[in-house]
């Protein structure tokens, strides 16, 4: 009989790539890497590579958790889907970090921004709108994980203090600033300024390459040396830093084992976040077929560049585990230790020869999905650390500090190309829009935009009940 030339493996829901309307997907292995297959009435057929590593892809099921949703919804179930963000009800996860755009001004004009920020594009919230969103976000969540400060770039905001200053009266368990580092780079005072905010405050560092051509590319302008001064300065107020890594296929993406490797010679830096280039903003040229770079091939690259970490090393994240990898070392002298490693049910035993396996010891599968939650600060990840120190060996666990810990997070964000709606429901990093609504960052960009909600309403005038 007829054999086809993949083996069928799944079944989800997708988006039409040009139409956005919502059909069925197969989710397909082919030639040892995974693929959605689609097809729109209108469009055609379409095939996106998903994952270029099958028994990861595989493996992930088994990291889902049972759902966390907020204390609050804010809208009704109407159309499905991603039609009705806000959250509704039937999203399945609460805002593990939740973004506040305080500005949509930027002094930057990136190639990459999914949100189209420019010097002179939108304008700046008010200083009142922006409290609204952060009541609103703990309305939602009563205390909120983790709230990022972002924009456009949110430095450039006139009232941005007090911003900060109201941020930190709310029961946020952890404030971060997004920022390219312009202004710390330029003025130590105000560097200084932001030191008063610590503990539980983070920067959240654009860091993309060390080649001013790569960056030209993915930012418009030259900013190595920006970057760099930016490190410095928050090295001597040390002041809790990620690294935070846009990779675009064949531009940048040889460089990430260098950063790993330099970010954690840092003082100030805690960890690094590699996102591969989202389909959305002003990315034009970009080809979804040669183009994309999958969440297991970043991986897989972390692998190949450097030696210190190993498979076990970078999980899945409980939260939504399509979506983001995530791994914990700690920094000890001039070494560095993948946590995982030593968590081994195997180096607990000597090494010895046996059957057990990391999935069937219930109570350390517990304490790790209890350790690698996006929700947690690397301070609360410290006082998780410590209630599993009897599992390492030879580490003197009460000199176990904040200085001491290290993440890499690999966080890939969905478009209308790989859209995979049991991701979507799984959603945990959110937006708060300009109407007050929690909406999830992949659907925020296919369609909560001021550009975006015009496609928006037809697709929902074309909904049948």
């Amino acid at each position: 009989m007829p054999v086809r030339n993949y083996t069928y493996y799944d079944y989800t829901l997708s988006l039409c790539p040009q139409c956005l309307k919502r059909i069925d997907a197969k989710i397909v292995f082919e030639n040892d890497k995974v693929y959605m297959l689609k097809r729109c009435p209108d469009h055609g057929s379409s095939k996106v590579l998903i994952a270029d590593d099958i028994d990861y892809y595989k493996n992930i099921r088994n990291y889902n958790k049972p759902s966390e949703t907020p204390y609050k919804f804010n809208t009704k179930t109407d159309y499905g889907c991603p039609y009705d963000c806000g959250l509704c009800p039937d999203h399945e996860q609460h805002s593990c970090l939740t973004v506040v755009e305080v500005t949509d001004r930027c002094n930057l004009t990136c190639p990459t921004c999914y949100a189209g920020s420019s010097p002179t594009y939108g304008r700046h919230r008010t200083l009142e709108e922006v409290k609204k969103m952060l009541d609103t976000i703990v309305l939602n969540e009563k205390e909120p994980d983790v709230v990022q400060i972002s924009g456009g770039e949110p430095t450039l905001h006139p009232q941005f203090f007090e911003i900060l200053t109201y941020a930190k009266s709310l029961p946020i368990r952890h404030l971060m600033l997004n920022t390219n580092g312009i202004k710390i780079a330029k003025d130590k005072d105000f560097v200084k300024q932001l030191k008063s905010f610590t503990p539980d405050f983070e920067i959240y560092l654009q860091f993309d390459s060390f080649d001013n051509e790569v960056l030209q590319e993915l930012r418009g302008a030259d900013l190595n040396e920006v970057r760099k001064q930016a490190i410095e300065n928050l090295n001597e107020f040390n002041i809790s830093t990620t690294l935070v890594v846009t990779l675009q296929k064949g531009l940048n993406d040889h460089e990430i084992g260098k950063i790993i490797t330099y970010a954690i010679q840092q003082k100030c830096v805690r960890g690094v976040t590699f996102q591969p280039t989202q389909i959305a903003g002003r990315l034009e040229n970009f080809n979804p077929q040669t183009d994309r770079m999958t969440l297991t091939e970043v991986r897989r690259k972390i692998l190949e560049q450097t030696s210190i970490f190993n498979p076990d090393d970078l999980l899945p994240v409980p939260c939504n585990p399509d979506a983001l990898v995530m791994g914990y070392a700690l920094k000890l002298d001039d070494q560095v230790f993948p946590l995982t490693r030593y968590i081994n049910p195997n180096d607990l035993l000597d090494n010895s020869k046996n059957t057990i396996i990391y999935e069937q010891d219930e109570q350390l599968k517990g304490k790790m999905i209890e350790l690698f939650s996006t929700g947690n600060s690397v301070e609360v990840a410290e006082e998780n650390l410590k209630s599993i120190m009897c599992c390492l060996p030879n580490i003197d666990a009460p000199h176990l500090g904040y200085d001491n810990l290290f993440r890499i997070i690999i966080m890939q964000f969905i478009d209308a190309y790989n859209f995979d709606v049991r991701a979507i429901k799984k959603s945990c990093v959110h937006i708060v829009d300009k109407d007050y609504k929690i909406i999830p960052f992949e659907t925020m960009n296919l369609f909560y935009r001021d550009d975006k909600k015009e496609r928006l309403e037809e697709l929902r005038s074309q909904i049948k009940f």
